[in-house]
């Protein structure tokens, strides 16, 4: 599976600009990470993806062909968890998946419906109603109806929302793994999950495109950039975006990213979220 985005650019009704000039490269086998503020255009970007808006501007090509003469061909090869994916909540798990498979056209339903409860540890709630089920079950079922029937297109929308930590890994660890053969986009914000599982990442901000590449040239970028220090009385330098507070026996300690970091403060190794914050911050200038 390859996605061609070219000089795409989409205005809604209402005027508002959600994206401008993005040109992008997606292509499999991959697991992409999609990062960017709240309002940047991420979910915009998923509709495109899916199919669910048209650009305004530009195209979108899957495997060569416009998305518009290819829509079907698409849908067909798709697995999407948007953010907000609603369940029928008087179905049972397996009903569930049963009426999702149909949809889909799938061939031999049980034994995918099978394949997918086991992937997302649904097993014992097979047969339970989904209104019984807690917000974190609710969320692998999204997961295990985005799966059915091994799409080589995925799309996940903040997949790992409401999951505890031991879940969260569980679940970094399928998308890796289901990775290795197909495309995956995963819209998160939550760093840990890039940075333990994207070989890629897009950052968008404002509609535009500021990064592409890998964590560890993201990493990279911000090197230097990074400081730690005390909390002072004086007014804070310009330019200084303090990135976490820490209250200690010895007063609060603090961690910020900067283009230049004031001499009081001691330079640190940037982690992936630092690197993140500091090309976010540098935006916002």
């Amino acid at each position: 599976m390859e996605i061609k985005i070219q000089n795409v650019g989409m205005t809604y009704p209402s005027g508002k600009q959600a994206l401008k000039g993005l040109n992008l490269e997606l292509k499999s086998p991959s697991l992409i990470g999609l990062l960017g503020p709240n309002g940047a255009g991420k979910s915009t970007l998923m509709k495109l993806l899916v199919a669910a808006l048209m650009p305004t501007e530009g195209r979108i090509l899957a495997d060569g062909a416009p998305l518009e003469k290819a829509e079907r061909q698409l849908k067909a090869s798709l697995g999407y968890l948007p953010q907000d994916f609603g369940l029928f909540d008087e179905l049972t798990v397996t009903q569930f998946l049963d009426y999702m498979a149909a949809l889909k056209g799938i061939k031999n339903p049980k034994s995918a419906i099978q394949k997918t409860i086991q992937a997302v540890n649904l097993e014992e709630k097979a047969k339970s109603k989904i209104r019984t089920l807690s917000g974190g079950q609710r969320q692998r079922v999204g997961i295990a109806q985005a799966l059915l029937g091994d799409p080589p297109f995925l799309i996940f929308d903040e997949p790992t929302v409401g999951l505890d930590p031991e879940e969260r890994i569980h679940f970094r660890n399928l998308f890796s793994r289901t990775a290795q053969e197909r495309l995956v986009l995963l819209s998160t914000h939550i760093i840990e999950d890039v940075q333990s599982v994207c070989d890629q990442l897009v950052v968008i901000h404002h509609g535009t495109i500021l990064f592409t590449g890998t964590p560890e040239q993201l990493i990279e970028s911000a090197a230097g950039h990074v400081g730690v220090f005390w909390e002072r009385d004086e007014k804070q330098e310009q330019g200084l975006h303090i990135t976490a507070r820490v209250n200690t026996s010895q007063g609060i300690r603090c961690r910020a990213v900067a283009d230049k970091l004031p001499p009081y403060a001691q330079a640190e190794e940037p982690t992936l979220e630092d690197a993140y914050l500091y090309l976010i911050s540098r935006e916002a200038v």
